[in-house]
């Protein structure tokens, strides 16, 4: 990041250069050198450069002290200096609970670092086609082709980031998460593509739902195509087989060659195995889907409208919505119009009704500045961003969602509801409902009220049951009669001792210069939740966390002194970062005994990291403490 490029270049200068470097990693609150010689490096100068907390040796490590922003640090200086980020494979073990929460987890960190090119491209295209409509300029004009390929590459090449952020995710070489995206994208092994220029060879299970063309074979396996393009989990499933072949082949492999031929062979492997039966699957899958959808919808329109309503945004997730898109086709070229996929047009407007309550209604300034470009790139017919990034995540706005739009379903079952014209995403297909033979707008009414329906169910249920409670509450100091001040009461995320911050074997925290707050002496290895809020930072080695309570005040608990060290043992995570988090839950367990017989302190601060953002945070006079009673008080 450019605003931290110049404190790099001091960081790296006066710690003798990158030639001084043996490694470079950071915890939540510094960056932590182990340098070749010590000598080199110029402490005053680094403790007395704007940006730097202090400086600290211990442990064998040279530790820069910055705050809050140690990730963006961390990421300039590895820029500037060119220096390799080490492969840090407990970014990617799996924390504890059960399987949905495990797969929220895994989308949710696999989509998360592409939101805003998402966001982004969602909104392009929508602007372009809403410019197209209002005659500024046509579809055959160069500014419409170029805002198109813009608005269209992200989602048509989506594998190929999916590839990068998956392999990320699971602990693969990014680039070869790369190049299986890719190898997903050629457009020689696209369905609709080979379709069209080759004959099928046979075909297997004819006469069953499951009836495919053979187009080729490998080694006398059939091929079943499918396009991949567009597609989501194809593309997760095979980076996490493909990481489980590395770390295979990692293990036997000797390192003379291991740098070529551990990639070749996770490349062959996973992909064969991708193609001949991922792919498959998910052909079968979405055949089933469109199946059932369409008998449901011969035999009870309204009930095929809840169905449709409720499960569609569940399909986009699985990509087994596919199984309606041929269905969509071809009741469009046979009849002039369709029903089925039309059940669902609502889904993508609850997704915006429940993105814009939550915007009225958190005061977590993170999730705000998401839900604007979520909610206009939803209205503009791509919900991706909002789910991805907000709704599921969340669960329940989720669950609302689909709720909603399942009433919307049943009511344009109900009514028929129709669409005539192929084209536009959100707002931009209401034209397609107007029937070109006519004129007649009836079903660009009946779009619109199952719209209005769906948009309000959504919106109010967000409002109630989305809880993004203010704990900061104003409290009348009796003793001295003072004007009415708001706090936030801070409830400990411990049971034990208390320990005044100054007496931490740790200058960074015991002159307070990461904050103000107050340590604790753990008599139980267990962190619990201080706050409602979300749990904002969650470091790999699980030592450390940081809270963002929903009055916005930052919360760091360290779990000991020089604990990173550890890499994870002795600590067994409970939540996930981004998680929203209630009062009293169950963030981390750790192995007390454990931890003292490795060598290390547990006494644990708990910082208040912006406090300088507020009037005072007061600390409890309790000697001893218990979970959930009161440790600080944040004066706002």
């Amino acid at each position: 990041m450019k605003k931290y490029q110049e404190l790099a270049k001091i960081i790296i200068e006066n710690i003798g250069g990158k030639e001084n470097v043996n490694s470079l990693t950071h915890c939540v609150t510094r960056l932590r050198f182990k340098l070749k010689d010590v000598n080199k490096a110029n402490t005053e100068i680094l403790k007395n450069t704007d940006g730097i907390v202090t400086v600290m040796k211990s442990g064998g490590q040279y530790q820069v002290v910055i705050g809050n922003h140690v990730p963006d640090v961390y990421s300039t200086v590895m820029e500037v200096s060119d220096m390799k980020e080490s492969d840090e494979s407990s970014a990617s073990k799996e924390q504890g609970g059960n399987l949905f929460d495990k797969f929220i987890d895994i989308i949710s960190g696999i989509f998360q670092p592409i939101l805003g090119v998402l966001c982004a491209t969602g909104m392009i295209k929508g602007f372009n086609i809403l410019f197209s409509i209002m005659g500024l300029y046509t579809k055959t004009s160069g500014i419409y082709l170029i805002l198109n390929a813009i608005g269209d590459t992200v989602f048509m090449y989506l594998p190929i980031l999916l590839g990068y952020t998956s392999a990320k995710k699971f602990g693969l070489k990014p680039f070869v998460g790369l190049v299986i995206g890719a190898v997903l994208c050629y457009p020689a092994i696209q369905a609709s593509n080979i379709k069209t220029v080759v004959d099928p060879l046979y075909i297997i299970f004819q006469g069953s739902i499951f009836e495919s063309h053979v187009y080729s074979e490998f080694l006398g396996l059939p091929i079943i195509t499918m396009d991949y393009t567009s597609s989501v989990l194809p593309v997760i499933f095979i980076v996490y087989i493909a990481s489980k072949f590395q770390n295979l082949f990692n293990k036997f492999i000797p390192n003379v060659i291991k740098t070529f031929f551990v990639p070749m062979l996770v490349l062959i492997c996973s992909l064969v195995i991708g193609l001949l039966v991922i792919g498959p699957v998910a052909t079968f899958a979405s055949n089933l889907v469109g199946l059932g959808v369409s008998n449901l919808y011969n035999m009870a329109p309204v009930i095929a409208g809840i169905v449709i309503g409720f499960s569609f945004q569940i399909l986009v997730i699985f990509g087994l919505h596919w199984g309606i898109i041929p269905i969509y086709i071809n009741n469009m070229v046979t009849l002039g119009f369709d029903q089925v996929l039309m059940l669902a047009f609502s889904t993508v407007f609850t997704q915006a009704a429940v993105v814009l309550a939550i915007f009225f209604k958190t005061k977590n300034i993170k999730i705000k500045e998401l839900t604007i470009p979520a909610f206009i790139s939803a209205i503009c017919g791509v919900s991706e961003p909002a789910i991805y990034g907000i709704t599921l995540p969340m669960k329940k706005p989720f669950l609302i969602s689909c709720i909603a739009s399942s009433v919307a379903g049943a009511f344009y079952g109900l009514k028929g509801f129709k669409k005539f014209v192929m084209g536009g995403m959100g707002v931009f297909e209401l034209p397609g409902m107007i029937d070109p033979k006519t004129g007649d707008m009836t079903h660009v009414y009946i779009a619109l009220i199952g719209v209005a329906i769906a948009s309000v169910i959504a919106f109010v249920l967000t409002m109630i049951i989305y809880k993004d409670n203010e704990s900061a509450k104003s409290t009348e100091n009796k003793q001295t009669n003072e004007p009415l001040m708001t706090r936030e009461i801070i409830s400990s995320p411990l049971t034990g001792k208390i320990i005044p911050l100054s007496e931490v074997k740790d200058d960074a925290f015991a002159q307070g210069a990461l904050g103000k707050g107050i340590a604790v002496l753990p008599s139980e290895g267990k962190i619990v939740s201080p706050v409602d809020g979300v749990l904002t930072t969650f470091f790999p080695t699980a030592h450390a966390l940081g809270i963002t309570s929903n009055a916005g005040v930052e919360i760091l608990i360290h779990v000991g002194m020089d604990t990173v060290q550890l890499e994870g043992k002795h600590f067994t995570p409970k939540a996930k970062q981004g998680e929203t988090v209630k009062k009293g839950q169950v963030l981390l367990e750790f192995d007390i005994k454990g931890i003292k017989e490795a060598g290390y302190e547990i006494i644990t601060p708990v910082i208040v990291t912006n406090s300088n953002q507020y009037l005072d945070v007061v600390e409890t006079n309790a000697e001893d403490i218990a979970f959930e009673e009161d440790l600080l008080n944040v004066v706002i």
